[in-house]
């Protein structure tokens, strides 16, 4: 009986490969095995023998090399340009970056499949790779990088001792002395009391003449995310007939809402209650209403969606990317600040997929977080049209034959003039603002 199940085990561990979870369940067979044995006292010498050899063999497999290869990539895209994180030799820990990918939609990260050192990178920085290729090979340990991370802070002073503080003050020891050595020189020029412009023309110097200050130029290589960028924007213009429309929307009510229910929306949530949500939703709403603003045209055909599925752009680093909330016209506000959440929380540490940027049907940007007053945004192919919100200032207007002053925002319709007509352009920017300026309305589902 013991012995049928010592070969079991034999024949189990042989055909494992050597993967860190397979050295895990490795030791684990070894050690219910054991317990098999020594707790009923089978102290038969070939039993122990055959276990003890296994259990060495099985410690020798947890030396494994394992090469990691590039994640496929979608139809749609063919090389990614590597950055490297690390370099060969390199100590790493399970799922940390070793590179990354940069491909004309995002980055992609590479990272290590276990505790271990990089015995072999095969590319180089900035080199091209295909869908699949080998990139490195780690051997894995199975011990955390504790090495590698006690050697990082000795490495932080040298790079941070590297540029010499200390000729700075001999600088300014030399500025120092001549200034007060040069004390009465320069009294006895004030008493010449030179005019105005003479004084200023031996400072500044003929200005026609004189160029002064660092002129110094560097070129950088544009990485594949901006030169898809640049690409996509510009077939934009080209392809559709691009018109832009504009309203503007009193937000007073809207951030009375926000600030009456900030406080009870965070506790219950854990995510901020901002101005995003309520636009989101008020342009589904919009879309729902005029849903030729929600179709596309593809070839001879116009494709309209039951469905919103909202791009919302996000400025990072690297470029302008625009993850999608899908199916908005279903969500309320704490689903879609929770989603938001979520994807800018990916896009701020490199780690959005192709699969969170795909399949958009409107997109949505706020240049308004960085102070735009007013802008007309280019079309994100395949959809549209888009939505520009803008900086909300204080600007005095009629109310009811009266002059107050109002926190106001504008907001701006790019849509293609080829599908959309300016009829439900105006219609949906109208349908924005009454959503935006009355939060209760979209609640209430009107």
């Amino acid at each position: 009986m013991i012995r049928r199940k010592i070969l079991r085990f034999i024949s189990q561990s042989k055909s494992l490969t050597t993967t860190p979870m397979n050295c895990i369940l490795k030791r684990s067979l070894v050690t219910s095995v054991k317990n098999i044995i020594y707790e009923r006292r089978y102290h038969f010498p070939r039993i122990r023998y055959l276990l003890m050899t296994r259990a060495i063999h099985t410690s020798t497999r947890l030396q494994a090399v394992e090469s990691v290869k590039a994640p496929t990539f979608p139809d749609s895209v063919t090389t990614g340009d590597v950055k490297l994180i690390k370099k060969q030799g390199d100590a790493v820990a399970m799922d940390e970056v070793v590179l990354e990918i940069e491909t004309d939609k995002t980055a992609l990260p590479v990272m290590s499949p276990g505790n271990g050192r990089i015995v072999k990178m095969l590319v180089k920085d900035g080199e091209a790779v295909k869908s699949q290729q080998v990139l490195f090979e780690v051997n894995i340990t199975g011990a955390a990088p504790a090495a590698a991370l006690a050697a990082a802070p000795a490495a932080v002073p040298k790079a941070v001792a590297a540029p010499a503080p200390a000729p700075a003050p001999a600088v300014t020891a030399a500025k120092a002395a001549p200034t007060a050595k040069s004390t009465p020189v320069a009294v006895k020029t004030a008493a010449k009391k030179p005019t105005g412009p003479t004084l200023a023309a031996q400072k500044i110097g003929d200005p026609t003449k004189t160029i002064s200050g660092t002129r110094t130029e560097h070129p950088v290589p544009m990485n594949k995310m901006r030169k898809r960028i640049s690409e996509r924007l510009k077939e934009a213009q080209n392809t559709t007939a691009m018109l832009t429309t504009f309203n503007e929307c009193d937000m007073t009510k809207l951030m009375a809402f926000r600030k009456a229910n900030l406080d009870v929306f965070t506790k219950k949530y854990g995510v901020k209650l901002s101005f995003m949500s309520p636009f989101l939703k008020a342009a589904a709403n919009a879309l729902m209403d005029q849903p030729v603003i929600n179709a596309v045209i593809i070839g001879d055909d116009i494709i309209y969606r039951d469905y919103v599925d909202i791009s919302v752009a996000v400025a990072t680093p690297r470029g302008l990317v625009v993850p999608v909330v899908r199916n908005v016209e279903s969500m309320d506000y704490p689903r879609i600040e929770l989603a938001l959440n979520m994807l800018a929380e990916k896009a701020r540490s490199g780690k959005l997929t192709l699969a969170d940027m795909q399949g958009g049907t409107f997109t949505i940007s706020n240049g308004g977080v960085f102070g735009s007053l007013l802008s007309m945004p280019i079309i994100n192919l395949p959809q549209s049209a888009i939505l520009g919100m803008h900086a909300i200032f204080q600007r005095p207007v009629a109310i009811q034959g009266k002059v107050e002053i109002r926190p106001m925002m504008y907001l701006a319709l790019s849509y293609d003039h080829r599908l959309i007509d300016g009829r439900e352009a105006v219609f949906f920017l109208k349908k924005i603002k009454s959503g935006v300026e009355d939060p209760t309305s979209i609640l209430a589902g009107v």
